[in-house]
């Protein structure tokens, strides 16, 4: 009950067998989940919104997370992949496969789809009367 109680103070889902190398840098507040079989090296920074997390199909297991990596905001690593050292994944980037060391991994360009879907997702919407 009180691993939980931390874990819903804090934002941070961090289980008690994570192993976790020297220098662990938390840069900001909230929505962290690390599975608890991830190994993390020296010197890793992660964002907030971060998931490191197992698969159980493709790549099954969870991951590696070698020394002086940076995650992103909101960066998402599953399955029994190796981020090599000194590399930087970017923000909202889905990690499925290994990346080499020494390498920078960024999201794709935004795909842009010219259709008005907003009232699929837009609910209680407020009519201005005249």
């Amino acid at each position: 009950m009180w691993l939980r109680s931390l874990k819903v103070k804090y934002g941070f889902d961090i289980s008690y067998r994570t192993k976790i190398g020297a220098g662990f840098y938390i840069g900001h507040f909230g929505g962290i989940v690390i599975h608890g079989d991830t190994i993390i090296g020296n010197n890793c920074n992660i964002s907030q919104g971060v998931t490191l997390g197992v698969s159980n199909s493709k790549n099954q297991g969870s991951p590696i997370i070698e020394d002086n990596v940076f995650l992103g905001p909101n960066a998402c690593v599953f399955g029994n992949v190796k981020i090599g050292n000194n590399s930087v994944i970017g923000a909202n980037t889905v990690i499925t496969e290994n990346v080499p060391s020494n390498c920078t991994v960024v999201n794709q360009k935004n795909n842009v789809i010219e259709k008005d879907l907003s009232e699929y997702y837009i609910h209680n919407k407020f009519v201005k009367e005249d």
